[in-house]
């Protein structure tokens, strides 16, 4: 008898690590970890709207300068 190949929700072809990994207990606490989180940042959003807003935008200047800095090192490699 052949074996069928496993397939994903998606439908794609999946080995049998994969099938395996579904059920795993780390991917469950992977999960858990993910919503625990999602939990905590809306909760920090609701009681200081104010201090995220300054978060947010500190994490924006850190991501525009790193970009910066990237295109700057680029120039550089070209001269």
């Amino acid at each position: 008898m052949d074996k069928l190949p496993l397939r994903g929700r998606s439908g794609t072809r999946m080995t049998a690590a994969h099938s395996w990994e579904e059920g795993h207990p780390m991917a469950q606490a992977k999960k858990i970890g993910m919503v625990l989180l999602l939990i905590f940042v809306l909760y920090s959003i609701i009681t200081s709207p104010a201090r995220s807003a300054e978060l947010v935008q500190l994490g924006f200047e850190g991501i525009s300068n790193a970009a910066k800095a990237v295109g700057t090192f680029m120039t550089g490699l070209i001269k």
